[in-house]
């Protein structure tokens, strides 16, 4: 059974789906409301489901007017989405959890197949690179930019 998060997030991202501008504004407390949950849930949701190397950008206005903007980043040509993800994503060195959602986000877009993507998930796994964390994730990294690079130029 999906939990109260994973039901808000997919609600999010089908209104961002449906919108002609790829974006939607949401106040915390309405949305709050109508899932019947506290507002620090929807922050939970809005700072873990809708991070930069998932394709998100949040922009927020507080007060009483106040407003959260997600909106999805759209792909403008593969060497611009290859460059934004090696050098200002992955960088030097990028956790499991990052590198992975930076794959999933690859997936959702139709960049990757199903199979590219577990076996992106596979090469850079924490279980086949068994080494000291602080090179573990340097490598990584350097495993995910060639990857991608090999995976966009085709």
């Amino acid at each position: 059974m999906r939990n109260i998060s994973d039901i808000i997030e997919q609600h999010l991202k089908n209104i961002i789906t449906e919108s002609p501008t790829g974006s939607v504004e949401i106040q915390r407390s309405e949305i709050a409301d109508l899932f019947q949950c506290v507002p620090s849930q929807i922050n939970y949701v809005i700072n873990t489901r809708f991070t930069l190397q998932k394709g998100y950008i949040v922009e927020s206005k507080r007060g009483g007017g106040g407003y959260i903007r997600i909106r999805k980043v759209q792909i403008v040509s593969k060497a611009r989405l290859q460059e934004l993800l090696t050098e200002e994503l992955i960088g030097e060195s990028i956790t499991q959890n990052v590198g992975n959602a930076i794959i999933e986000r690859l997936l959702e877009d139709g960049l990757v197949s199903l199979r590219e993507a577990t076996l992106m998930k596979v090469a850079t796994s924490r279980n086949v690179l068994t080494i000291k964390p602080e090179i573990r994730d340097r490598l990584r990294a350097n495993i995910l930019k060639q990857l991608i690079a090999a995976i966009l130029s085709r």
